[in-house]
């Protein structure tokens, strides 16, 4: 009696069951996370409910419970041939091991933002009447406190961006190349790029109350003084400097309105000279995407000033080449979304 794999919300009533039990879902993922059964899932062919048990010392009938939970939520496949309970065989779909990391680390840090203000409070929100308090969170960000709070949450995102980078490293970089990084947070992306391809020279681009993160960052990465270098300054509000052969754009369109994406795509052009490049990484709206922004979308439901809106890859592509941009394409390969295209 093999169960086909299917996903842990095949129905409206499934999905609504497993998001009202939301915390002990998670319970049950970081338990098993921490135990070690989603390594031991992820092992090559399928593994016994009674290997599993003795292997990390646990009751085999509290264990088939806690693996139907993972069974719920899609995340385990079972095969059971017979009612031999410890003959259960269990693999975990591919990668939940990673994802799991790298999915509660995440969210746990995002946990700090004041979502708390609209949580309860929705139709308030929804009909105008009650928002998030601009010195809880703001946008643009209004203190030093939520600067520091903000950029550090972007850089803790940065793995599958720069594994991205790293694979299409041979169109992008070459040494000598210069690249100014627009609203580059706090230089994380910025540094880590110096050191992988020391033959760049990075600039980030970024509100002047940025500047300490950037320097504070250069020295926890032990580079040399002025790289990255940084320029202050509010894209709203000025041209972007010229003088570099790339621009970046890395989650930063998504947060404004589309005439200001306009705008940020046209100035980036303005800026650039004759087979300058442009990079726009973020999350593009697809299924996971959407998903993996529910945080920041449920947030910025009561922050009027963002907009926080995932677009289609194929809308940025359309938004390049009206502007003038040539050779505009959607990288594929990597983790993350990534759309370049060349000034001519």
């Amino acid at each position: 009696m093999t169960a086909p794999p299917s996903p842990p919300a095949s129905s409206p009533r499934a999905l609504l069951h497993l998001l009202f039990n939301g915390a002990r879902a998670i319970d049950v993922v970081e338990t098993s996370l921490a135990l070690g059964l989603l390594d031991s899932l992820e092992a090559p062919g399928p593994v016994t409910l009674g290997q599993l048990a003795s292997r990390h010392g646990l009751v085999p009938t509290r264990l088939y419970k806690l693996l139907d939970c993972l069974e719920s939520l899609g995340l385990v496949r079972r095969e059971q041939d017979s009612d031999a309970l410890e003959d259960t065989r269990y693999q975990a779909v591919e990668g939940l091991a990673g994802a799991a990391r790298a999915v509660l680390a995440r969210e746990k840090d995002r946990d700090k933002f004041a979502w708390r203000a609209v949580y309860g409070r929705l139709p308030e929100v929804l009909r105008g009447q009650h928002g998030v308090p601009p010195e809880d969170f703001d946008w643009p960000l209004r203190t030093p406190e939520q600067v520091a709070d903000f950029e550090s949450s972007m850089a803790a995102g940065l793995p599958p961006i720069l594994e991205t980078l790293r694979q299409h490293a041979a169109l992008l970089w070459r040494d000598g190349l210069r690249l100014l990084d627009v609203g580059g947070g706090d230089g994380s992306l910025a540094a880590h790029l110096l050191k992988e391809f020391p033959g760049l020279r990075v600039d980030v681009f970024n509100l002047p109350a940025t500047a300490p993160l950037v320097e504070r960052t250069r020295q926890r990465h032990g580079l040399p003084p002025e790289q990255p270098g940084f320029v202050g300054g509010d894209f709203l509000q000025q041209p972007l400097p010229r003088g570099y052969d790339a621009l970046a754009f890395v989650r930063v369109l998504h947060d404004w309105p589309m005439p200001t994406a306009r705008a940020l795509v046209k100035a980036a052009f303005d800026a650039l000279p004759s087979g300058g490049r442009i990079l726009i990484c973020e999350e593009f709206r697809t299924p996971q995407r959407l998903a993996a922004q529910f945080f920041w979308t449920y947030l910025l439901i009561g922050v009027d000033t963002c907009a926080s809106r995932l677009r289609e890859v194929e809308l940025y592509l359309d938004v390049l080449r009206d502007t003038g941009f040539v050779d505009a394409r959607a990288l594929q390969g990597g983790p993350f979304e990534l759309v370049t295209a060349v000034r001519p």
